[in-house]
């Protein structure tokens, strides 16, 4: 027997076993104002579109107390407790036997990644499954091709089981994404991402906040650099400096500073699967670099920024919904495609400028049109029927209690 079919069937085993705790817990009611949220699987802490779901609901939760009515019981499964959370978030540590009861007694479910193969969902419940990227350049799941693991491939089947509604964003990303990508046969709606609320609805305050914390001025401007993951295959060893290799931030500063003035810092977020928090790359840290990888919400801080730096990464699109320059640093271009698989775009069709080199990069920032960019965007924007207009996480919610008043 080959050894990752002895792994599966020992991962499929095991799923069965701790199964057996969701059926247990099924002795208790299930509360239909009762919602459990979660994060990539519980490793990442108040982020992403289930914290803006969440944050609507803590806004409903102030008016149902004004009119002494029931609130929704806000849960959190998260792997590190002592994370920061809202006092009115209930706050549980992911092990198996927490998140077996208070999911199992949940009348809805919040997650942005596949659920664990051991969990099991009773009939009245709702699970809506976000996801953590919609508009998205480096292709998933079945989309993959033979990059796509067996395992992958079994774990996103009983997550797509289990989901009652994938949001979307967009046309694209229903006949693309999820019609060709994902391992699922459900229903969409076209809601919109509610971590991108508070990218098109930002404002100065919170710009001045970001600035205060990290202890810059108020007019200095921020470009976020922010590469995707590589090496995804269960057997890697997970490190950055297998996995991504750092731009030239002396170079990069420079030709930003040359094309759009002012004093620029660049803050470096890693992607939440690295565990390790530190550039360690080959090249020299320069002076105007924040590492704010340890940050839970990319988004919060990504609103404050100026411009943005990525390579394959579905956060692109959610930078350009400010219409802020964006650029690509694809320096790896064929080993990224050999790896993972075609990408989901000609890079040559999208918005952004792309470059494969650090002199090219600069180049690339210091010819940047920005009307011929805003236009390009507008243009795309319509093609693809985006639906982000910074009202998603109303809308979420909206579904979400018209369904728990009906089961």
């Amino acid at each position: 027997m080959k050894a990752e079919d002895k792994y599966i069937k020992k991962r499929l085993r095991k799923s069965v076993i701790q199964s057996v705790l969701f059926y247990a817990f099924r002795l208790f009611p299930v509360n239909k104002k009762k919602i459990v949220f979660c994060n990539i699987e519980g490793t990442v802490g108040y982020g992403c579109n289930p914290k803006y779901i969440c944050e609507e609901f803590r806004k409903r939760n102030e008016i149902l107390r004004k009119n002494h009515q029931k609130t929704y019981d806000l849960v959190w499964l998260v792997d590190d407790v002592t994370k920061p959370f809202p006092g009115d978030v209930r706050v549980v540590r992911n092990t198996l036997l927490n998140r077996a009861f208070e999911l199992t007694t949940a009348g809805t479910w919040v997650d942005n990644s596949r659920k664990q193969l051991e969990c099991r969902k009773r009939r009245n419940q709702f699970y809506i499954q976000t996801f953590h990227a919609d508009l998205m350049i480096k292709p998933i799941g079945l989309l993959r091709g033979a990059s796509f693991s067996r395992i992958a491939y079994l774990v996103s089947k009983h997550d797509s089981e289990l989901a009652d509604l994938v949001l979307t964003d967009s046309d694209w990303q229903e006949r693309i994404v999820v019609k060709k990508g994902l391992v699922y046969e459900g229903s969409t709606m076209r809601l919109g991402s509610p971590r991108d609320d508070i990218l098109i609805n930002r404002d100065n305050d919170l710009r001045i906040r970001i600035r205060e914390k990290y202890h810059l001025d108020r007019d200095t401007k921020i470009m976020m650099y922010a590469p995707t993951f590589r090496s995804g295959s269960q057997s890697t060893d997970r490190q950055i400096e297998k996995n991504n290799q750092m731009p030239d931030f002396e170079s990069l500063s420079k030709a930003l500073e040359k094309r759009f003035g002012g004093e620029w810092f660049i803050f470096l977020r890693l992607h939440p699967q690295l565990t390790a928090r530190k550039i360690s790359a080959g090249k020299q840290m320069y002076t105007n670099v924040i590492d704010v990888s340890g940050e839970d919400d990319m988004f919060e801080t990504l609103a404050a920024c100026d411009a943005f730096l990525s390579d394959y990464s579905a956060s692109s699109f959610d930078a350009s919904f400010m219409k802020i320059p964006v650029f690509l640093y694809v320096y790896d271009l064929e080993d990224y495609i050999d790896e993972r698989g075609k990408l989901l775009w000609n890079l040559d069709d999208l918005p952004f400028l792309y470059a494969r080199t650090d002199e090219e990069l600069a180049q690339k920032i210091i010819e940047f049109n920005e009307t011929g960019y805003r236009e390009r965007l507008d243009q795309l924007f319509k093609e693809i029927e985006l639906k982000e207009d910074g009202k998603a996480s109303v809308r979420v919610a909206d579904v979400i209690e018209e369904r728990a008043g009906s089961v």
